[in-house]
């Protein structure tokens, strides 16, 4: 079978014209639609040849641009899982570019209530190809997640029309962001196209975050209103600054949510077979992502419309890599998670996805849903272990030995079964939760924005306000709250593998209390660059320094105990059994053995954590040469036998 044949599917130009393919095994017949150039004028629909479980039609002369959707017809028994209902408009599942948004109306969910002037319309595109290129991220760098619209909206240097969309991110200014905090990778929230939640338009709020996907491979013309085009050489500017991009995908559930959600384009054309039920119960969808519903990625057409659309993003755009939300429904068949399912090895077999970043979100709300360090290599992995580790440790419950092991990559979670590499992706905050300033600044959670009555987001995360709940004048609680969140960056960027920071987190962003802020698309979660901390950003920028000086933080293979990694209390020995499990010690030391890549040369490095309220006297190890220096923002200074350690912080030396 030839590569175009495996790839026919959607809309392919010819000479002639263009030929639509559609897939699906239980409608009766397919029609597909044409519109006018303002998608408002349905003036002709025709019929597709069925070939097996493909409906194909050949347009002569159809051209670039050309407005279209489709209409399914066949059997309405949603008790037998069967939405088939032609007064509904469907988006083609390989469509790749929209007219418009999606919007949602209750009009979308009522069967027989045609909706042509409620869809958005798919628009008929040739493919451009980019050079097939290595990609630029490196397992163990520093990846910067972005919510693309709150990152641009307010920057007072993008041009008015260039904000809330992906062209922002090319500007020089928002690019010499990037480049000051020395960023890998940006990994991009997402971008193909979404519809809101039923029970948001009603409370005046909408989604901008795009969790609720419609299109796997269409981009949302809100965030991307120049198409294919636009991501193509934003992705391009970003490569030549030596910044990756990694795009996070949704392919666990569609907005068409549960059984009383719009019909808008899988379950249109063939809910059966791209969505999972219950067993022997057909009109019951299974909800393993809390969503409503849960996409069957074992399904061969629906793996064969994932794989086709990640190459798409590679192939048309030059994308580095993929972060999956909810990534254990990838791996989800008949009898649970299977990390070597036939989904997740085609990815990691496919010619042109072998070798991109894969970053698991290694969980769903389903039965054994919970997989941190269970998918293959090279799947990184979202360690949530690792976040509220650091975070226990620096709110005062949890161990010194807790902090060890995220320094030191998890070994216990990913070294399992023999492994030497850590996959593990650690970080302090995500889109999801608390803001890395409203981490230390609330005790609970505070969402009574989202019209829910505080009910929804986590109850439980790990958080402080350090004497005040929430925003405060007084200057002893901010600098407090300055030098907690100065310590768990350092220490951040400490640890062994591959780190992550959210946008803002550098600079003090706060989203007011609110840990799920989805549905804020405001100044909740727009991003002030006039009000971020510079002395901040200017730490994380120091670190992000020393991370790139000393090769030993981004290498991925667990310490050996070969004289690679020691451990050492304040007296400046090697931690003893009983100072280990001292349930009270609140001081840590690890010294490693590092390349120097500034200088050259085979070093030691030293990481002290002081998590008192108070300053911290210490001893160094032994040197093994003529001692130790204090790094620090202003270069290296003579560190002496005796060192004293400001409270909650974190310090680093160099043998020299």
């Amino acid at each position: 079978m030839s590569d175009q044949t495996i790839r026919s599917l959607g809309a392919t130009f010819t000479d002639t014209g263009v030929e639509f393919a559609v897939w699906s095994r239980n409608a009766e017949r397919i029609e597909l639609c044409m519109f006018d150039a303002e998608g408002k004028k349905e003036i002709l629909c025709l019929p597709f040849t069925r070939d097996g479980d493909e409906h194909r039609l050949f347009v002569k002369n159809a051209k670039h641009g050309m407005r279209y959707g489709l209409r399914a017809h066949g059997t309405y028994d949603p008790d037998q899982g069967l939405w088939f209902d032609p007064s509904k408009l469907l988006i083609d599942p390989y469509a790749k570019e929209l007219d418009r948004p999606f919007q949602y109306d209750p009009r979308l969910s009522i069967v027989g209530e045609d909706t042509r002037d409620l869809m958005p319309k798919a628009i008929v595109t040739r493919d451009v190809a980019v050079a097939p290129a290595k990609p630029l991220f490196q397992p163990g760098g520093l990846i910067y997640e972005i919510a693309v619209k709150p990152f641009t909206m307010l920057h007072p240097d993008v041009p008015a029309k260039q904000r809330g969309t992906v062209a922002a991110l090319a500007h020089p200014s928002v690019i010499a962001h990037l480049k000051r905090l020395r960023v890998n990778a940006v990994e991009l929230m997402p971008i193909t196209a979404w519809i809101d939640e039923r029970h948001l338009p009603p409370l005046g709020l909408t989604n901008g975050w795009g969790y609720n996907p419609v299109a796997f491979m269409a981009l949302d013309p809100r965030l991307v209103p120049g198409g294919m085009k636009e991501l193509r050489e934003t992705v391009a500017a970003l490569h030549a600054e030596g910044i990756a991009v990694i795009l996070d995908l949704v392919f666990n559930h569609t907005g068409e949510s549960d059984r009383h959600g719009p019909t808008l384009s899988l379950r249109g054309l063939d809910n059966p077979t791209y969505f999972r039920h219950l067993p022997d119960q057909p009109g019951t969808l299974v909800n393993d992502t809390g969503t409503g519903n849960t996409v069957a990625c074992d399904q061969p057409a629906t793996r064969r419309l994932i794989m086709d659309s990640l190459r798409h993003f590679v192939r048309h755009a030059g994308i580095d890599g993929f972060r999956f939300d909810l990534a254990t429904v990838i791996g989800r068949g008949g009898k649970g998670f299977d990390p070597d399912s036939m989904t997740l090895r085609a990815m990691l077999a496919d010619e042109v996805l072998r070798d991109r970043i894969l970053i698991a979100e290694p969980w769903d709300i389903g039965p054994g849903g919970y997989q941190l360090g269970n998918f293959s290599a090279p799947f990184l992995e979202w360690s949530d272990r690792a976040r509220d580790d650091l975070r226990r440790f620096w709110r005062g419950d949890a161990r010194i030995g807790d902090l060890a092991t995220v320094l030191a990559g998890s070994s216990s979670i990913f070294g399992r079964d023999g492994r030497t590499q850590t996959r593990s992706v650690n970080f302090l905050a995500a889109h999801d939760g608390f803001t890395l300033m409203d981490l230390v600044s609330y005790e609970n959670k505070h969402n009574e924005a989202n019209g829910e009555n505080n009910r929804d987001g986590h109850n439980e995360n790990f958080s402080w306000n350090n004497g005040v709940e929430g925003k405060t004048a007084d200057p002893s609680v901010q600098r407090k709250r300055r030098a907690d969140i100065e310590a768990m960056l350092s220490t951040l960027f400490a640890t062994r593998g591959t780190i992550m920071l959210t946008a803002g987190d550098e600079g003090g962003r706060s989203q007011q209390g609110n840990n799920n802020a989805y549905c804020q698309d405001n100044a909740i979660t727009w991003m002030d660059w006039t009000t971020l901390d510079e002395e901040l950003i200017g730490h994380t920028a120091w670190l992000s320094g020393l991370r790139r000086r000393f090769g030993a933080f981004g290498e991925m293979d667990f310490f050996r105990g070969d004289g690679d990694v020691s451990w050492f209390s304040a007296a400046g020995s090697s931690l003893t059994t009983a100072e280990w499990e001292a349930p009270d010690a609140d001081m840590l030391g690890m010294a490693i053995r590092t390349q120097d890549l500034d200088n050259g040369r085979s070093t030691r490095l030293a990481v002290v954590v002081n998590r008192t309220p108070n300053e911290l006297g210490i001893r160094p190890p032994p040197s093994e040469r003529s001692g130790w220096s204090l790094l620090i923002a202003a270069g290296e200074t003579p560190a002496g036998e005796q060192i004293t350690i400001p409270a909650r912080s974190v310090i680093f030396l160099v043998e020299t």
